[in-house]
């Protein structure tokens, strides 16, 4: 088989290994990450300081660690204490963990952008902290936070290619099988270069599009 023919071929399953494991993998470990990277980053602000500490060392754990790394102390490590976790969900809590340290600190950033009138303002009308939060801060800070979430996603999508390495079937692992069948890597590669480019120039498009919603409703 020629070096066209077999791009032609490897097209179909690399794109269905990122249409059924990159993509499912990408957003269910975005959607838990934003969560915890959202309660952590009111931990960070938290006027606690034993919580704000707590928060400031898982940020600083993730950050300052690879997701090789941690992906492999989660799936290879944990056995070792009595914790076996298959891959799947090993990549989903790794993947998860790394998304809400880093998005900690973007959701932070975004909280404190709103001008402290607007915590003065809630406060002279009666509400407390809480409302406050959820009603007038963290929806102006979601505004702020699209852009910097946005790329943590479209990162997210390429860093799921790591999760092969403890043996998830995804688009990336779709790929090693194909070279090793075929011994003609740089064609395969290419191949998968290809489509993780075609999904995140589409992410990519999303967020442009998304951008420009949010501004013409905050113009309106």
């Amino acid at each position: 088989m020629d070096a066209w023919q077999l791009f032609l071929n490897s097209l179909g399953p690399i794109a269905l290994g990122g249409l059924l494991g990159t993509i499912p993998l990408a957003l269910v470990s975005f959607a838990l990450g934003l969560i915890l990277a959202v309660g952590v980053a009111l931990m960070r602000i938290s006027k606690a300081p034993v919580v704000a500490g707590i928060a400031r060392f898982y940020v600083s754990v993730i950050r300052g660690t690879p997701l090789l790394v941690q992906l492999f102390v989660i799936f290879y490590g944990m056995p070792a204490v009595g914790i076996v976790i298959d891959p799947w969900p090993s990549a989903i809590v790794a993947l998860s963990l790394n998304v809400g340290g880093y998005g900690a600190e973007v959701v932070r950033a975004a909280i404190l952008s709103v001008p402290q009138g607007q915590w003065e303002a809630a406060y002279t009308i009666g509400m407390n902290r809480t409302h406050t939060l959820t009603r007038i801060i963290l929806p102006q800070a979601a505004r702020v936070s699209v852009p910097p979430l946005s790329n943590t996603f479209i990162s997210l999508v390429k860093d799921t290619s790591l999760t092969s390495t403890i043996l998830v079937t995804e688009l990336f692992r779709v790929s090693q099988q194909i070279a090793a069948s075929s011994y003609q890597v740089m064609v395969v590669y290419l191949c998968a270069a290809l489509v993780y480019w075609v999904i995140c120039l589409v992410l990519a498009t999303g967020q442009s599009a998304l951008e420009r919603r949010l501004d013409s409703r905050v113009s309106n």
